[in-house]
């Protein structure tokens, strides 16, 4: 007679009671799980050491799949510039900058180049300090200088496109520390600071800042200045007043600006490398220092006198970064710059003809200039462009795109050179297909530098 068995096996199975484990497998068992602790323990100190597991960096986000480029596809970007609607000549524009490079007062450079919506062009010259060897790259850090102004107005414009703020309301609603004379923060609107629109006279109160001055006081005291106009009819450029935009978004996130435009902006777009503070540049594992003399020279100290008003000359980044950048000012950042943002502060309010003074050299190219919020928009040759320039102690930088052909230039240098501000009117012209001329000056004699924007005195001017 056969014992139950288990139903489906053929055969009688006796039931032995449970097994008893040899004492050769529960070491065994003890030993694998203990080296698996071992691992996880290395990990999670490595986690503590050095911060979260990040992805690699390089590649385009989610949130804006359109910008940016891989690190594979930065290594190979020679097959870009062989696109069959390419208009810039790679080459030639490689061997001009080389040539510019061998000017005294040229340190180093960052150069980036979008044509048609895609990076094509992203190269480093020169070095981080001078004679050091240390040669700049896509990946050093520069600072922007008032190429920041925009990205403040476009923090601000999105505010607006939330529903947080109003750009027609009076903007001492929103930034307590700004007093005009007269009471006229009452009357200005939050599109007049973002326009130089205020009724100030140019570059109000900078020199107390670069003397170490709190800019909060300083946007509080000038309301004991004579205004020039009322708010609203006519321009000049500030920086102090500026940065109440700053402030405005400060106030409507309840985030520091910092971390507002990183959460908002910079994290994104995946531009990795920017950032709104000192020790974000100097910490960099590779960073330009400024120079306000030439190649002979030593480096000056990083002043932090822009850094305190982050909203009109705080950002840094790599050149990479500053092209993502253009990029989603172009439209390919939908999802984190949307149209209607653009369309706002890409349009020209205010008519800037001292702006045409100033690029005298250029008036062939540039037929008129206006100011949009944070954005001056040019007519360059009939076609409608957007751009910017900043400077502060040490360093330059400048932007300039046709958003309709999704096409410009970036660059950024440790220089006090306005010389390599050619450099935009070159690339333009070769997108444009217009006849070659020499921009950057490469073929002339020496001239005496004069300052790029407003006040002389200050080589924190602006751009």
């Amino acid at each position: 007679m056969h014992r139950p068995g288990r139903r489906g096996i053929a055969g009688p199975v006796s039931f032995q009671g449970p097994r008893r484990i040899r004492p050769l497998s529960r070491k065994f068992a003890y030993l694998s799980l203990g080296g698996i602790l071992l691992v996880l323990l290395a990990f999670w100190a490595a986690a503590y050491r050095h911060g979260p597991v990040k992805a690699v960096p390089g590649g385009p986000t989610a949130a804006a799949p359109n910008v940016g480029i891989s690190d594979r596809d930065l290594a190979n970007i020679d097959d870009r510039q062989q696109a069959k609607d390419s208009a810039v000549d790679y080459n030639m524009l490689d061997h001009r900058l080389t040539r510019l490079m061998d000017a005294p007062n040229m340190i180093g450079m960052a150069v980036g180049v979008v044509e048609n919506g895609q990076i094509r062009f992203l190269k480093g010259y020169g070095e981080t300090v001078a004679g050091s060897g240390d040669r700049v790259t896509p990946n050093t850090l520069f600072r922007w200088a008032s190429v920041s102004k925009g990205v403040a107005a476009d923090m601000v414009a999105l505010l607006a496109h939330d529903g947080k703020l109003s750009l027609v309301e009076p903007v001492g609603r929103y930034a307590p520390s700004l007093k005009l004379p007269a009471g006229n923060e009452n009357r200005a609107t939050v599109a007049d600071l973002l326009s130089h629109r205020l009724g100030l006279f140019s570059h109000a109160n900078d020199n107390k800042l670069e003397e170490g001055q709190d800019p909060h006081l300083l946007r509080s005291m000038l309301a004991q200045l004579n205004p020039i106009c009322p708010p609203g009819t006519c321009w000049a450029y500030q920086n102090v007043a500026y940065d109440a935009a700053s402030e405005i978004v400060e106030k409507a996130t309840g985030k520091t600006y910092e971390q507002a435009v990183r959460e908002r902006i910079f994290g994104p777009l995946g531009m990795r490398s920017a950032s709104l503070n000192r020790n974000a540049l100097v910490g960099a594992p590779s960073w330009a220092r400024p120079y306000t003399g030439g190649k002979h020279g030593k480096p000056v100290e990083v002043s932090d006198a822009y850094y305190r008003i982050p909203g009109a000359g705080g950002v840094n980044s790599s050149i990479k970064d500053l092209a993502i950048w253009m990029e989603a000012q172009m439209g390919l950042a939908p999802d984190v710059v949307p149209p209607d943002v653009l369309r706002e502060v890409q349009t020209g309010r205010v008519a800037t003809p001292g702006e045409l003074g100033r690029m005298r050299k250029f008036r062939e190219r540039v037929r008129s200039a206006q100011y949009g919020l944070g954005w001056r928009v040019y007519d360059y040759a009939g076609h409608r462009v957007i751009a910017h320039r900043g400077g502060v102690k040490g360093y330059r930088s400048l932007i300039m795109f046709d958003p309709a052909l999704k096409s410009g230039v970036v660059a950024l240098w440790n220089g006090s050179s306005s010389q390599a501000g050619g450099l935009e009117f070159e690339v333009m012209d070769m997108i444009y297909r217009l006849p070659p001329k020499d921009w950057l000056g490469l073929d002339e004699k020496p001239t005496p530098e004069t300052p790029e924007e407003g006040n002389s005195a200050s080589p924190d001017a602006g751009g």
